[in-house]
């Protein structure tokens, strides 16, 4: 019987699906909506095949590159700055509100800003996906290094160990289940982040691709993109899932899989 349960648990989340997409096909038949208002399934299965695997790896490699770059550099910045926030309070004091202005302000309206002043290619799409991603690792690794116990951090300090030592082997172990659960999160922001740039300035990727079809009524297109964006924020996701699974199973919640 928990067997059963199990296996219907896992299938419960495709079943419902395939039963929003059946009733999106009949809703599109039934009313007979047009095509540039809201696409069915098949019609956008259609534009996925006429566009054709080589015009969308080219386009998802794109979006990938500038999503993984500008990911890469946010955990680069992000857990260094993490640390000189937790070590010190007139830092967190300066830098903290700082911060919070910057994760504030519109991205999609500083974007064009951003563009003029670094130019074209990479870099300022790069710069704006780590604008978009960067925050959550930063407040949440500091949150993590905070948590450690007190006892176990004055234990360290009476033996007399560095405190490159005390962040290496007893705060950032701490701090491991809040990070993970930043990264999850970053991922997908990384991703959006890409395609905000992607409106502002670029000659392919996703976020190009949906700009572009939107502007020609090519609406099945533009889902069809959409689509492959969910998919690769999916999968993104769970791959951070995994590796937290692989390196670090003791900082899973328990019960909860990857």
């Amino acid at each position: 019987m928990s067997l059963f349960k199990g296996f219907g648990g896992r299938l419960a989340p495709w079943l419902a699906l395939l039963a929003l997409l059946l009733a999106w096909e009949a809703a599109c038949r039934l009313f007979k909506l047009p095509s540039f208002v809201l696409p069915s399934p098949s019609a956008i299965v259609a534009a996925t095949a006429k566009v054709g695997f080589a015009g969308w790896v080219e386009h998802v490699f794109a979006t990938l590159r500038v999503t993984l770059m500008g990911y890469a550099l946010s955990i680069l910045i992000g857990i260094p700055l993490a640390i000189a926030l937790a070590s010190s309070k007139l830092l967190s004091r300066t830098l903290y509100p700082l911060l919070v202005i910057v994760q504030s302000t519109p991205i999609v309206a500083v974007a064009p800003i951003i563009v003029v002043v670094m130019g074209a290619g990479d870099l300022p799409r790069v710069f704006i996906t780590f604008l978009i991603a960067f925050f959550p690792i930063v407040v949440s690794c500091v949150t993590g290094l905070l948590a450690t116990p007190e006892e176990l951090v004055e234990l360290s300090r009476s033996l007399g160990a560095p405190r490159s030592r005390e962040y290496r082997n007893i705060r950032l172990p701490y701090a491991i289940p809040h990070l993970f659960s930043a990264l999850r999160i970053s991922i997908t922001l990384a991703v959006i982040g890409a395609v905000v740039a992607e409106f502002v300035a670029a000659e392919k990727g996703l976020g190009y691709f949906i700009n572009f079809s939107t502007s020609m009524f090519q609406v099945p297109q533009a889902f069809a993109a959409l689509m492959m964006l969910v998919v690769i924020s999916l999968v993104l996701f769970h791959l951070i899932g995994m590796l937290q699974k692989l390196l670090y199973p003791w900082s899973l919640p328990k019960g909860q899989p990857a």
